[in-house]
């Protein structure tokens, strides 16, 4: 497989889903996915929360692909997997073609103003090989509307043409000397080497000669030493040239010089949270607030006494269970008072609780008698289990649903308790609401990456799954799965762990090539008390592990932090994942603590036991955007060394998980979810549970709710 396929396969796997989106114009990227010139950084940052992927490929068959998010407005994290001809093929092994994969961080200290430039400081291939190491400190200024001028100072690969003593070196003399680096042993974060050794200048310029055409000249201090040694690359100039070619705002097309040298191209996509294809959305409008008759007009109407008899709660139980459905709500049960009604509904539709929130209230001032001025509003996930109620006043519903601050003043006097606390006292449940049996039957897609033989395989098929609940809290299910094409089997690699082999048998569970059941379980899902949630699980778990899991989460209402506990017993799966069983048990428990930052922003940290019986510590940071969006990335460290550990030295990666609804404009609960985990190994390898809780009942929080109340008019 030549580079072009591969790169561009790889490009393609990464890039699934990608549309232009309206709005702001995503900034030019230079060779390694980074705002820039041709090699070199800017100190520019791209739009906030903005998702771009890049490939670049040179005419020596390199190429690079990159995906980088914004994380916040000044902060940049960017994963790159790069392939380079014969790099360790001399003594190393004897490889043909090196696979390389590494991350960058980029933080903006200074944004420009009329007087002063951006200034940004940036740490490449940090935790990778180190083959693209490197560190700088850039200043861009733009001039007028075409010009901009971009200099800086770089260490480690930017500090390799024209370099002088660090000037660090003034603080500490450890700031002189560059440690050695083993190219063929990557993971490890190479702390000792961050801005040590000689530094180099840079700079160049940009200009804008249309709305669509950007000309970039640049001097650069790479000198492709450690390529050049090697004989696989040649620099004869410092200077490069390229240029920068939007296509739409959501698509730029680069080619450039490089050193003289080589020739190239760029292909950028970008994709924002904030910025959805089909815009706001195009789900239908919800129905109007039903007005009450004033009580003086009509008093009869008024009340009381039809919640005595059997006719009136009836008719209003089936005529709640008619408009509720029509807004893509089903109701689960009831209880009905003259002056307050406490309506239990399981949201299927709406990826903002919010939203299904707003959409109950109106659709009950249509079916509920006008004494009824309480309603208590019990948004249940698919598994029946219910967090908080939201309490609000019929009155301020009829009063505020047009108002020009309507969303403010109804939060500002809506109410949330845990419904633990409610009871179930008079508590009626709908006969047509349990048991529930759901199907489907579609297309699967099963991807593994950054395999050195082949970076990206995949297998096509179709999978039948199915869900039964006989009632509330109880849920069995499972799937059974048939690749029909794919080239996920033909990964025969053998890895020389020496832990158990918990997850480096990945490739032989690829290789069933008859019906497989990815899982099989019962799940029983209970609240033991106030601000607790309990799950117990047991069954086939995940493709490679079946067992028994239990939980327990305590998440108080109205609190930004979480704290859970899990423990597994498993043993891993024949290979054909069929009902048998191997000879590998594992136990795993885990103590985790989530906390909401606020702003989308969230923070995970699991401490425990792993598969491989090695223990230590998980660090996730997410960011979650009100359209459902989540980007997060995670670093797991435990008492493996990296030695143990073997290729990688730690786990970590990237998750992007995105709304099928961001790209159709239809409410949708579906999601697109994936993780980038440049490397699969048996230390820090956790058992992949369905339905854990946290995720499962956060949005039914109060901190969650009110994050996204601007949707409860919609």
């Amino acid at each position: 497989m030549s580079i072009i396929r591969t790169v561009t396969a790889t490009f393609a796997a990464l890039s699934v889903g990608m549309a232009a989106p309206a709005g702001a114009e995503f900034r030019p990227i230079n060779s390694y996915g980074v705002p820039g010139l041709v090699d070199m950084p800017s100190a520019q940052m791209q739009p906030d929360a903005e998702l771009t992927t890049s490939i670049a490929i040179l005419s020596n068959e390199a190429g690079r692909v990159q995906v980088a998010f914004q994380f916040t407005p000044r902060l940049q994290a960017l994963f790159r997997y790069a392939t380079i001809p014969d790099f360790l093929g001399d003594g190393r092994g004897g490889f043909d073609r090196t696979y390389d994969r590494s991350f960058d961080l980029r933080y903006q200290f200074l944004t420009e103003t009329a007087r002063r430039p951006a200034v940004t400081v940036g740490v490449q291939d940090i935790g990778g090989t180190s083959l693209y190491a490197g560190e700088y400190v850039v200043a861009t200024k733009t001039l007028g509307t075409r010009w901009t001028v971009t200099g800086g100072i770089g260490w480690g690969r930017f500090g390799t043409r024209g370099g002088f003593d660090n000037p660090l070196g003034v603080l500490d003399d450890r700031f002189d000397d560059r440690g050695e680096v083993d190219f063929g042993r990557g993971g490890n974060v190479q702390v000792d080497n961050i801005f040590r050794g000689d530094a180099a200048l840079f700079g160049g310029l940009q200009y804008r000669w249309d709305d669509r055409l950007t000309l970039n000249a640049e001097y650069s201090s790479d000198a492709y030493e450690e390529e050049e040694a090697r004989g696989i690359f040649e620099a004869e100039t410092p200077l490069n040239f390229g240029l920068d070619y939007r296509i739409n705002d959501g698509a730029r097309l680069g080619a450039y010089v490089l050193n003289g040298a080589e020739v190239g191209m760029t292909l950028q996509l970008a994709l924002n949270p904030k910025r959805a294809p089909q815009g706001s959305g195009r789900e239908g409008a919800p129905v109007p607030v039903t007005l009450r008759p004033a009580r003086a007009e009509a008093p009869e109407l008024w009340r009381t006494d039809w919640a005595q008899g059997e006719r009136v709660p009836q008719a209003t139980r089936a005529a709640l269970d008619q408009v509720l459905e029509a807004q893509g709500l089903d109701l689960v049960a009831t209880r009905l008072e003259p002056a307050r009604a406490e309506i239990r509904f399981v949201n299927r539709t709406y990826p903002d609780m919010a939203q299904a929130i707003g959409r109950a209230a109106r659709a009950a001032t249509a079916a509920l008698p006008p004494s009824v001025e309480t309603l208590v509003l019990v948004p249940l996930n698919r598994t029946g289990i219910a967090g908080d109620a939201v309490i609000l006043s019929r009155s301020d519903i009829e009063a505020l649903e047009n108002a020009p601050d309507g969303v403010a003043r109804i939060q500002a006097r809506a109410r949330s308790v845990d419904v633990a606390t409610l009871g179930r006292a008079g508590l009626v449940l709908q006969e047509e609401a349990y048991p529930r049996l759901n199907w489907n039957i579609g297309p699967y897609v099963s991807l593994s990456t950054f395999d050195p033989d082949n970076p990206i395989r995949a297998d096509l098929g179709v999978s039948l799954s199915a869900g039964f609940q006989p009632r509330a809290g109880v849920l069995f299910e499972g799937a059974v799965n048939q690749r029909v094409i794919g080239n996920r089997d033909q990964d025969t690699r053998f890895s020389p762990s020496e832990l158990p082999r918990v997850r480096t048998d990945t490739n032989r569970f690829a290789q069933a090539d008859g019906p497989f059941i990815p899982y099989l379980t019962g799940n029983y899902f209970f609240r033991p008390g106030r601000d607790l949630y309990g799950r117990l699980t047991a069954g086939l778990l995940e493709r490679q592990y079946g067992g028994v899991s239990a939980e327990m989460l305590w998440m108080p209402a109205a609190s930004r932090f979480a704290l859970g506990a899990e423990v597994n017993s498993v043993r891993q799966r024949d290979f054909d994942m069929g009902l048998g069983f191997r000879d590998l048990d594992a136990t795993t428990a885990f103590v985790t603590g989530y906390y909401n930052h606020g702003g989308g922003y969230r923070s995970r940290l699991d401490v425990g036991q792993y598969l491989a019986g090695d223990q230590g510590a998980t660090y996730r940071l997410s960011r979650e955007f009100a359209n459902g969006w989540q980007v997060s990335a995670y670093a797991t460290k435990t008492n493996v060394t990296s030695d143990e550990f073997g290729e990688g030295s730690f786990d970590k990666g990237i998750s992007l998980s995105i709304p099928l609804g961001f790209f159709t404009g239809e409410v949708s609960r579906r999601r697109l979810s994936t993780t980038i985990q440049p490397i699969l190994r048996d230390g820090g390898a956790r058992l992949s549970v369905r339905k854990r809780l946290y995720h499962l009942v956060s949005d039914q929080s109060e901190p969650e709710l009110t994050s996204d109340w601007g949707r409860i008019w919609r």
